[in-house]
């Protein structure tokens, strides 16, 4: 069964500052994002969480955006220039079947998915290539939407996460949503 991809337009939605009031970025990223760090938001749409990180990383930072629709950064790079970020942002477009990370191996300190597990065809192959990437003693935050998502589906998802080497290091709270934090040892 082939996956859904959110639509382009459901990102101005997702962007929407009435999101966090539910879903605050900032005090979700804040516990592990530090100034210089490269941060990779993977589903980053028009950057709802993407543009607090690349706040929080600072000048010598970086957040890597990665989306499977060019459209998305159109308007991720103007909120982010309009902001004064630009220079923070670095996009990259994946394939429906792949992230195509290898660029970033063993680069990335932080990685965030955020209602994303539950679009993707091969969440083991997701999973490694996230694992890949991330830095020895990085973190991942994984987070998906309880209304898209059951706690039994949510626990299976869990379990590939760490088939492919992450440690869970606990829950994160995001809001109507199961979160997972992992780290990579």
């Amino acid at each position: 069964m082939e996956k859904m991809v959110c639509p382009v337009w459901i990102g101005y939605l997702l962007a929407s500052p009435v999101r966090k009031l539910i879903q605050n970025p900032d005090k979700i990223l804040v516990p592990y994002i530090k100034e210089g760090m490269t941060v990779m938001d993977i589903g980053c749409a028009m950057g709802f969480f993407s543009l607090p990180a690349a706040r929080m990383v600072g000048p010598e930072g970086k957040v890597v955006c990665v989306d499977l629709q060019e459209r998305m950064f159109v308007s991720l790079e103007k909120r982010a220039k309009k902001a004064g970020l630009l220079d923070r942002f670095q996009t990259h477009l994946c394939r429906q079947d792949s992230l195509n990370l290898k660029q970033f191996s063993e680069k990335i300190d932080f990685a965030i998915a955020v209602a994303v597990v539950h679009e993707v065809p091969d969440a083991a192959g997701f999973f490694t290539e996230i694992f890949d990437a991330v830095k020895p003693d990085g973190r991942f935050l994984m987070a998906e939407p309880r209304g898209h998502v059951s706690k039994k589906e949510f626990e299976i998802t869990v379990s590939l996460a760490r088939k492919s080497g992450f440690v869970s290091a606990g829950r994160s709270h995001v809001g109507r949503s199961h979160a997972a934090l992992f780290l990579k040892e």
